[in-house]
């Protein structure tokens, strides 16, 4: 029912008026918001990212050290296939990264995947999507947080223990990823993007510049890369699954189109984005692969010797540093969003309001330093999650949500467009369980085969991890 307006009122004396510096009205309300509701005058403003903030963003849910594993997916498969797969998957999860700004506009109450879920599914696939978004993204941090002690060994020649550096990692994260909004934080993905960035091109510039494979006991061993590959099952299922993995960003992409200013914009960033990413994990694959084969450094920073590596990890650590704060902020996010969505409190600068946001982020941090620091097999438990999630939240959702709006008014007509739409969904969400499924399986035989050779790392070990 709409409200009745008193005839006495000049409609311009209650209309919001927007200041000089674009962010304070002159009216007590701000704006409502489908998602954030009535945002007043000294509120938390959350739709102010602007689509440049977007686009580092993006990339930096994208983006990290993870770039230097492409040379490990070329060798399993080879150059050429590694190549054509990379850009086939990066292809998939734009489209699906598209549908993400697509079902935005069309609704607009939508802020994360677990709303998603519940549209498709009922209270079963909001609360399965939204655990499994959680999860997925405090594994992901918690490896981010063991990236940190990596860098800061190699930094310091392991100068102590390895379980302090955790530490150390996970306070930094609890102190940025507490910062409220993405339009604030998106100053910290541009750095860290872009940090990065010149780390990965400063190895695969000096691993060119060397024009061979790092040395081995004094012995520079020949390259031997090949063009295709003949790996098997198992080893090709977790190579794919290292590419799905690098452009697993896509269940982020809700919340950040959820605080965008001008969601219109989406797709200018995400083009930038998808663009960007592929071409640096080809040319960073290709050439460091190309120099040095199967005999590629781990992890691949230490390449082109140890002179190179300190400097790369120098300019690594801010954007590791970024990957954790970002990666920690979103399911923190998560939880508060769920406790005081439709409240005043999610806005208003309250008592409650802080209460619930600070608890949220300690509670998300200390989670993944407690799963990253005590879980002998972690790493393996990543790819393993990643896996299982990341692979499930980036396909088959998306298939389904184009369906969900198109199949009723499509199928009276059933013109040929609309049946190729249709089965293009439906090769996404086939797809998209054969690879979870495979890459499942295969990250449960590495991590049986792993445990095997060498039985896990001990709880919160001191031993260096930059090796």
């Amino acid at each position: 029912m709409e409200k009745e307006m008193n005839p006495d009122l000049d409609p311009e004396s209650i209309a919001p008026t927007q200041s000089q510096v674009g962010e304070i009205f002159d009216s007590k309300q701000i704006q409502e918001d489908a998602v954030f509701g009535e945002i007043q005058e000294g509120d938390t403003n959350y739709r102010d990212v602007s689509w440049m903030g977007t686009t580092a963003l993006m990339i930096k849910t994208q983006i990290g050290l993870g770039v230097l594993s492409m040379p490990k997916v070329f060798d399993t498969l080879g150059i050429i296939p590694g190549i054509i797969l990379l850009i086939v998957i990066a292809g998939m999860t734009t489209w699906s990264n598209w549908m993400v700004g697509v079902f935005k506009l069309r609704h607009p109450s939508v802020y994360g995947i677990d709303d998603v879920g519940k549209m498709l599914f009922g209270r079963f696939g909001f609360e399965l999507f939204g655990a499994a978004y959680t999860l997925y993204w405090i594994f992901t941090g918690g490896s981010a947080l063991l990236s940190i002690s990596i860098s800061f060994n190699a930094l310091s020649d392991h100068g102590t223990c390895t379980a302090v550096f955790v530490a150390v990692a996970a306070i930094i994260a609890f102190m940025f990823s507490s910062i409220q909004t993405l339009a604030r934080m998106s100053w910290l993905a541009w750095l860290g993007a872009a940090c990065i960035i010149i780390a990965v091109f400063i190895v695969t510039i000096a691993v060119g510049i060397q024009g061979h494979p790092p040395e081995i006991g004094g012995v520079i061993p020949e390259a031997d890369y090949r063009l295709v590959g003949n790996p098997s099952f198992v080893d090709a299922m977790t190579a794919v699954s290292t590419i799905c993995l690098t452009y697993a960003g896509t269940p982020a992409f809700f919340n950040i189109v959820s605080e965008m200013r001008d969601p219109e914009l989406y797709n200018r960033a995400l083009t930038i984005c998808q663009i960007l990413v592929t071409v640096i994990y080809i040319v960073v694959g290709t050439v460091v692969y190309y120099y040095c084969g199967s005999h590629v450094a781990s992890p691949a920073l230490g390449s082109a010797g140890v002179l190179v590596k300190k400097v790369a990890y120098g300019f690594a650590l801010p954007g590791l540093c970024a990957s954790a704060i970002l990666l920690l902020h979103l399911p923190a996010k998560h939880i508060f969003m769920r406790f005081l969505r439709g409240t005043r409190h999610l806005t208003g600068q309250t008592m409650i309001h802080w209460v619930t946001w600070l608890g949220s982020t300690f509670t998300i941090v200390m989670i993944a330093y407690i799963v990253a620091s005590s879980i002998p097999v972690f790493s393996d438990l990543v790819s393993l999650v990643g896996a299982l999630l990341a692979t499930s939240l980036c396909f088959q959702p998306m298939g389904c949500m184009w369906l969900y709006d198109n199949w009723r008014p499509g199928k009276r007509d059933k013109s040929l467009g609309w049946c190729l739409k249709v089965a293009w969904c439906v090769f996404m969400i086939v797809s998209g369980f054969f690879l979870t499924i495979a890459g499942t399986y295969a990250s449960v035989v590495s991590i049986k085969r792993s445990y095997q050779e060498s039985g896990g790392s001990s709880a919160w070990s001191c031993a260096n991890n930059d090796v």
